[in-house]
């Protein structure tokens, strides 16, 4: 991970230390969370322990996240892996978002998956959710093998772009690791409490 944070440094595909030293790392065991969705449900990652687990960060007020959502891309990513072996769940760490809110979200862009609900951002810094969105890809055992970029195209101008997200949870199915398992997230900066 040291060489791909280092490649990436030196192409200046990092933007900032934090990045770097976020506390959820490739190869470790994802951190530990209890949140409850948009309509008071709680959900941990031991829950869905044997399954691959998408963790989208997210904002309905960031410009990139509703970009993505009107190209449907989170949408289409998920229903390429229908079944019960994949859960994808977003997670609102905005310090200003209410249940109400993701649910009118939900509703609106028609969701099949929760909202959690992290108001205090406890487990966004615990995971270093630096954007909105970052993506997160935990393995059937609960170690993180993916974090970063839903793709390689921040402002929707490639007609040809890689999703890291599906080529890593469709690599997970496989018994293989994402490759790459660490890229520069984008997007707006989550808005925590300070």
């Amino acid at each position: 991970m040291r060489k791909v944070i280092a490649l990436a440094s030196a192409l200046g595909l990092v933007a900032s230390a934090g990045y770097a030293a976020a506390a959820a790392r490739v190869g470790k065991k994802a951190p530990a969370f209890s949140l409850k969705d948009e309509n008071g449900n709680k959900h941990s990652l031991k829950k869905y322990r044997g399954k691959v687990v998408v963790l989208e960060w997210t904002n309905p007020q960031c410009p990139f996240v509703k970009r993505h959502y009107r190209a449907k891309t989170m949408q289409v990513t998920k229903a390429a892996f229908p079944g019960k072996k994949v859960v994808w769940l977003a997670v609102n760490s905005s310090h200003f978002n209410k249940p109400s809110d993701s649910a009118s979200w939900k509703r609106e862009q028609k969701l099949r998956y929760h909202t959690l609900q992290d108001p205090s951002g406890t487990v966004g810094r615990a995971y270093g959710a630096k954007t909105t969105p970052h993506m997160f890809v935990i393995d059937d055992k609960g170690v993180l093998r993916y974090n970063g970029a839903i793709d390689d195209d921040p402002y929707g101008n490639n007609k040809k772009k890689h999703n890291y997200v599906r080529g890593g949870v469709s690599r997970l199915l496989a018994k293989k690791l994402p490759k790459p398992g660490l890229t520069q997230p984008y997007g707006c900066s989550v808005k925590y409490k300070r």
